[in-house]
């Protein structure tokens, strides 16, 4: 478990709040495995109607931590927490939210593609760098991105590693709706709580109707993570990431 993740409720909605501000919420293996198993149980508990996920002020996350990232690529054990995370997300039984103030980078931009309503501040950014790592899309967002942004939209975006700011991401679909940023945190809890107040069953049935079959989400993910585990043992990705580090270091 991770200290860095704090499960909170109100009412019938469950909070998962990344609070790793120094670090801009960029997310370790504790943290998917924490957040992994707060998806699982708040599915299995009939008092949880809704998740919601919330970073801090600046960074809902800026990522995967860079490191974890290293660590793989040196010694090839990279662990199951993230794939683990990326089919709890498909697997969701139950609405997801999200509430995005600042930067919202590579796992902390693909979540969004599997929540039912994102909230964003105008002063969100969110971004996929991967192939700028030597990386491929992930948790889906190579299915997801096209259906939702069509495809030249999505290559810009998760190829080229274009970035997009809040009005952009909204225009995209990637967000529901911009609310100033005192009012982020309430607002999404005001609207999760109207949904967990609706009658479970049926939001149930019609959230999957209206969503992409999971075993397809599925199949896309574990075939991104093949790709993934595969570049960052890669020689360009080695390069990328080490480019990279240098010059947060300089």
């Amino acid at each position: 478990m991770s200290d860095h993740i704090q499960i909170e409720r109100n009412g019938a909605v469950q909070i998962i709040r990344m609070n790793r501000p120094d670090k801009k919420n960029a997310l370790t293996r504790a943290m998917y495995a924490t957040m992994t198993r707060a998806i699982v149980d708040g599915d299995a508990d009939a008092s949880v109607r809704a998740h919601v996920f919330f970073g801090v002020p600046g960074a809902f996350s800026s990522g995967n931590d860079l490191q974890d990232f290293m660590a793989f690529a040196t010694t090839g054990n990279m662990g199951s927490e993230v794939f683990d995370f990326l089919i709890a997300l498909a697997g969701a039984r139950k609405p997801l939210l999200a509430g995005v103030d600042g930067l919202a980078i590579g796992i902390g931009t693909t979540i969004h593609f599997h929540c039912d309503l994102t909230f964003a501040t105008p002063q969100s950014y969110f971004r996929t760098p991967f192939v700028d790592l030597g990386l491929v899309p992930e948790a889906g967002s190579s299915l997801l991105g096209p259906g939702l942004m069509g495809h030249q939209n999505a290559f810009a975006f998760l190829a080229m590693g274009e970035g997009l700011h809040a009005v952009q991401a909204k225009e995209a679909g990637l967000v529901y709706r911009l609310v100033d940023t005192e009012e982020l945190e309430s607002t999404v809890l005001s609207v999760a709580s109207e949904i967990a107040a609706k009658p479970p069953e049926a939001m149930q049935i019609s959230r999957d109707l209206l969503r992409m079959p999971r075993e397809s989400v599925v199949e896309r993910i574990t075939l991104e993570a093949k790709h993934f585990a595969e570049r960052l043992q890669s020689e360009e990705a080695r390069g990328a990431l080490m480019a990279f580090l240098t010059r947060k270091k300089a």
